[in-house]
């Protein structure tokens, strides 16, 4: 069970060292199904970063934006676009500010696929993370933002 008890904020960086330390976790995640020719519930990496990305965001975002905050191109981001709207993940709304154009947003279910494995993950770093002290845990939030800082930007 998750805890409910709030911790000083973490440093800034924070937010995507964890990103880049826990992509492996995504992958076992949305791993193929035992019959290969069985098309994936959820997907890769990718598709899970723009789940979380929506769920994140105050409001529907367009391809490019989308593309931005998970780090791929536009032609990448409208193809994982589409396979989340053949999956029922995503929905395509027009965009109030121009009809031309669409903006993305999640289903509910897309939403309860994002908050299932955001907190999957916070409860497998809560548990990894029992034994440190707190000089520990503020060491290690201070080196994986270093590490995060660090990180080459592949965009």
């Amino acid at each position: 069970m998750l805890s409910t008890r709030r911790t000083a904020a973490p440093p800034p960086g924070w937010e995507r060292c964890c990103r880049i330390v826990l992509a492996d976790q995504a992958s076992r995640v949305a791993a193929p199904r035992a019959n290969p020719a069985s098309k994936p519930r959820i997907g890769g990496p990718a598709r899970l970063r723009l789940l979380e990305a929506l769920a994140a965001a105050s409001h529907s975002l367009s391809v490019s934006e989308l593309g931005e905050a998970i780090g791929v191109d536009q032609p990448r981001a409208s193809r994982l676009v589409q396979q989340a709207v053949d999956l029922g993940l995503v929905r395509r709304e027009a965009d109030p500010d121009d009809a031309r154009r669409t903006r993305i947003a999640l289903t509910d279910d897309g939403a309860r696929v994002a908050r299932g494995f955001r907190g999957q993950r916070r409860e497998h770093l809560s548990q990894a993370l029992r034994g440190f002290t707190a000089d520990e845990r503020a060491e290690l939030a201070r080196l994986l933002a270093k590490l995060a800082d660090a990180w080459p930007d592949h965009r």
